[in-house]
């Protein structure tokens, strides 16, 4: 296993270095670049099962530095749970990219984009397997610079840099937080190892344990994007290329649910239980007002990264709900609910893989992220649009696919709330457990408007007319993603029973207490509820294939082709069809307290309104955290900035005599004490 741990990293750096010895090829570069990921993606999956179903993994260690520590990696269940995830969504990704990136090869630089997209694996391969906390902090930098420079890769558009300038101050910030929490650590257990940390975790004092709780749900926090720290979400994904977009969206956000699995089952000791009521508080908030805002969005890839906040929020409902139960000493519970947050990230990592890569395929056809501007795709991308709709029906928990299930199981850990002695947790859980299903129902509204005004109807704009299905290998790799919606979902009891593994690694259970599978059956809690994925599934079919049946035989065999209904009018147009905008306005109105909308109309005419020429409609939205947080910040930094130019005048003379004064206040502190 170890060799293979070393093949994989050895992969993604010949995808890395390997462009520059072509760089006048950008054939060679491309497919070097994503044949190296793709064989390091299938190296990984490859050990990191094996390692999930033996139940036992290992260790490797190499050389490191004097002060520190040396540099270790442990595969252990969870770790492998996320190579595996890493490993999985990397392939198709890769495979997608090799078609897709081939526009840009006549104007960009491609080795550029090989070079940091396979270091931008690497360094989630490391993450998650590292051992050290100094090192832990060198790999998470690389992967923040890396995913910075994917967002940047069309840095001539204004749009990628602003995106790119917000990624790189939230990132540095959230990373400044985590510093801060890993240095306590060192501080009170004299290491930077993670298992020092986890041998001195029951004697970190309170106040202690509480800061470093904060800090690191601040800094882990804001990498996951969840409201109020996920400004940089939806500006930066949509503005990396599609794959990579697939990946940190899919992949990259649920780095920091693992860090904080580690802090809070493993370095911190015994669990509070405000610390659960309060990552609960801040999923519900990413839940409901990340499907809110994906609702009002019309640009098709910025739609998506705000659905991604909500599914985070979902799978911190879960983890939330598991440290109320350890909390409470209900580790059973507890137990169901770390499995439900693990299945939903691997749930969400192949279905929002999907929908990036039907995003990516769209655009590359049509050169529109707009879905106004879309329509009737359906007729000239059926491929894409069958996938697409697949990725749909998933992210919006219906069966029989994989969002469904994983959904269905944080729901009951929310319900079984109910048995908690808290009488805050009896009474909010099933508020929160309502909450979750109007989600749930927002976000299928939200993926009709998607997938509805996308491919169906009739072309909006010429490039919509003038689309066409993409290649072979780009409609393989979404038919991975759109495989596994499925997969997961039928073979759900069998994935519970090896995420069962990695719980008992964090959640000690008695030899007595009940498995949550059995004869391909999902056992919830204890009297609550039970069902069979891959019945329903088999249920679903074969009523599908009754009604094809049905219809074959007592229909009408002759087939007539004819014009769509069209009212009583002569010729149907693209604008008598619902808009995006059109399609959400019920909504808008609905939650405008929220929303706070706004529009403006602009009428042009020669001086009389029967002479009136054109007619402009502009309406929008207001994101509260932008502007009653962010936007203040901004000035706020702005004005002192401006205001710290007072004391730069430009004179060595002055700028000493600032170094003198401070050396001589600091000797009279230190005299003191």
């Amino acid at each position: 296993m170890k060799s293979l741990f070393v093949a994989q990293i050895l992969f993604y750096l010949l995808g890395a270095i390997g462009p520059f010895f072509f760089k006048k090829n950008n054939g060679i570069i491309n497919y070097l670049t994503h044949l190296s990921a793709i064989a390091a993606g299938m190296v990984g999956v490859g050990y990191s099962l094996t390692t999930l179903v033996a139940g036992e993994g290992f260790a490797f260690e190499t050389l490191g530095l004097p002060f520190v520590g040396r540099l270790s990696f442990v595969i252990d269940p969870l770790t492998a749970f996320f190579i595996f995830v890493i490993s999985f969504i990397s392939i198709p990704a890769s495979l997608f990219a090799i078609k897709y990136i081939q526009e840009f090869q006549d104007r960009k630089r491609t080795f550029f984009l090989g070079f940091f997209y396979n270091l931008f694996l690497l360094s989630m391969i490391l993450v998650v397997s590292v051992q050290n906390a100094f090192y832990f902090l060198m790999f998470w930098e690389m992967m923040s610079l890396t995913s910075y420079f994917l967002v940047v890769f069309e840095h001539e558009k204004m749009q990628a840099r602003r995106a790119g300038i917000i990624y790189l101050v939230m990132t540095h910030i959230g990373t400044a937080f985590i510093a801060a929490s890993f240095w306590l650590l060192f501080v009170h257990s004299g290491s930077f190892v993670f298992h020092d940390f986890h041998l001195n975790a029951a004697t970190i004092p309170p106040t202690l344990k509480n800061i470093v709780f904060l800090t690191a749900l601040i800094g882990f926090g804001t990498k996951a994007g969840i409201i109020p720290l996920h400004i940089w979400l939806p500006e930066a994904h949509p503005q990396a290329p599609s794959h990579v977009s697939a990946l940190m969206s899919g992949v990259m956000i649920k780095t920091a649910v693992y860090a904080l699995i580690r802090f809070l089952f493993s370095f911190l000791g015994d669990i509070p239980l405000w610390w659960g009521i309060t990552i609960i508080g801040l999923a519900v908030l990413s839940v409901v007002l990340g499907i809110l805002y994906a609702l009002m969005e019309n640009d098709l890839k910025r739609l998506l990264a705000f659905s991604s906040i909500e599914n985070m929020g979902i799978i911190l409902l879960g983890l939330g709900m598991s440290l109320v139960f350890v909390a409470t000493g209900k580790f059973i519970y507890a137990s169901f609910a770390f499995i439900a947050a693990l299945f939903h990230i691997l749930n969400h990592s192949s279905f929002k893989g999907l929908l990036f890569l039907g995003a990516g395929a769209v655009l590359s056809k049509t050169h529109m992220r707009n879905i106004e501007e879309l329509g009737g795709l359906i007729k000239r991308m059926p491929w894409t649009a069958a996938f697409f709709l697949i990725g749909s029906v998933a992210i919006s928990a219906l069966p029989p696919l994989n969002g469904f299930v994983s959904e269905w199981m944080t729901f009951i850990a929310l319900l079984a709330g109910f048995t908690c002695d808290s009488t805050t947790i009896r009474f909010f859980a099933p508020i929160i457990a309502s909450l979750l299903g109007l989600a749930g129902a927002l976000a299928a509204a939200c993926f009709i408007k998607a997938f509805g005004i996308s491919f169906l109807g009739k072309a909006r704009s010429d490039h919509a007319r003038g689309a066409g299905e993409v290649s072979g290998s780009m409609r393989f790799a979404m038919g991975i993603l759109a495989g596994s919606c499925f997969i997961f979902s039928l073979s759900a009891p069998w994935i519970i029973s090896l995420l069962g593994k990695v719980s008992q690694a964090f959640i000690k259970l008695d030899a007595g207490d009940p498995i949550f599978t059995s004869k391909g059956i999902i056992i919830s809690l204890p009297q609550m509820s039970q069902f069979s994925p891959l019945i329903i599934g088999v249920m679903l079919l074969v009523s599908f294939l009754i009604l094809i049946i049905f219809l074959t035989i007592l229909g009408n065999p002759k087939i007539r082709t004819g014009l769509s209904w069209d009212c009583g009018l002569p010729m149907l147009t693209p604008r008598m069809q619902y808009t995006a905008t059109g399609y959400s306005k019920p909504l808008r109105r609905i939650f405008s307290f929220l929303y706070q909308p706004n529009r403006r109309v602009e009428l042009e005419d020669e001086g009389h309104k029967a002479l009136r020429t054109a007619r402009r409609f502009e309406s929008g939205i207001v994101h509260i955290f932008d502007e009653w947080i962010y936007r203040p910040l901004a000035r706020l930094m702005t004005f002192a900035s401006q205001e710290a130019k007072l004391i730069q005048t430009g004179h060595i003379q002055l700028y000493l005599s600032y170094i003198f004064i401070t050396l001589i206040v600091l000797l009279i502190y230190w005299s003191r004490l």
